[in-house]
């Protein structure tokens, strides 16, 4: 559990009119020292550094690009992915798993990023300060107040700091994605194929993409407002991007062969004084 301090401190940022860049990038890093602390992470250094590299590939070339970004695999069949402030990312295991090429999982990456580029979740804590007040904005955002912070990680994605983005702010992140992705040299249609991916397992496995679709709304129109864009962008224009490669396949190889994730564990019971 957080410290109290931290708490305190918190809820000391949020009551001010704005957060600026440090403000943001300690706040995510408060809650990634917390939730790395509980979630199941993938530590293996391969597999660890292949998704850091692919995802300042596409960082750096953001608005964004000072900020030092994070990579992390949760060690989870669960398909979801989310990101905190200041440039901490995270993508489950199962989300990489169900990708069939590279652009499908760098689509994902560019979209979270999106989100922090277009600092969503600070907004999201913003307007919750005005109306419930500093420590209730900490704790309906973070989730601290409350146990099972790491199963919530795991299902939704962290906590309610990413509480469920609104159409607009996906929109926006789609958008942040193809001239990032597109920027970086890789395929945007990676972007639309991985949305289909996502309703079809949510048509045949609806509990393993519970948690995307409870934090990312996703619907037909979305996945062709996405191809609009792709077909209109300059930046997704007139390029040779990449869509596949040796190394991701590789990547995914590798992290098939890891361990599977750890069975969730019951809270322990309260044991009867003798």
């Amino acid at each position: 559990m957080i410290r109290c301090r931290t708490l305190i401190a918190t809820a000391i940022l949020l009551a001010g009119c704005s957060v600026s860049q440090d403000q943001e990038v300690s706040l995510g890093r408060q809650n990634a020292d917390e939730i790395n602390a509980q979630l199941p992470l993938v530590t293996d250094p391969a597999a660890s550094t292949y998704i850091q590299n692919l995802g300042e590939s596409i960082a750096k070339k953001t608005s964004r690009a000072d900020l030092d970004w994070h990579f992390y695999i949760v060690n989870t069949k669960q398909i979801n992915a989310f990101a905190l402030p200041g440039g901490f990312v995270y993508v489950n295991r199962g989300l990489i798993e169900s990708t069939d090429r590279l652009d499908e999982l760098t689509g994902t990456l560019g979209h979270e990023i999106g989100h922090v580029v277009e600092r969503h979740s600070v907004k999201q804590m913003q307007k919750a300060q005005k109306a419930n007040g500093a420590l209730a904005v900490v704790c309906t955002l973070t989730n601290i107040c409350q146990s099972g912070l790491a199963q919530v990680a795991v299902q939704v994605g962290g906590s309610a700091l990413f509480a469920r983005y609104s159409r607009a702010d996906e929109l926006q992140a789609d958008s942040e994605a193809v001239v990032n992705v597109s920027r970086a040299g890789y395929e945007p249609k990676g972007i639309p194929d991985l949305f289909n991916v996502l309703l079809r397992e949510r048509e045949y496995q609806p509990t393993k993409v519970e948690g995307w679709f409870a934090s990312h709304p996703l619907e037909e129109a979305r996945i062709q407002r996405a191809k609009q864009l792709i077909a209109t962008l300059p930046e997704a224009q007139g390029k040779r991007f990449l869509v596949d490669s040796p190394e991701f396949h590789a990547f995914k190889n590798r992290l098939a062969s890891l361990p599977l994730p750890p069975p969730r564990l019951s809270p322990p019971r309260p044991t009867r004084s003798q």
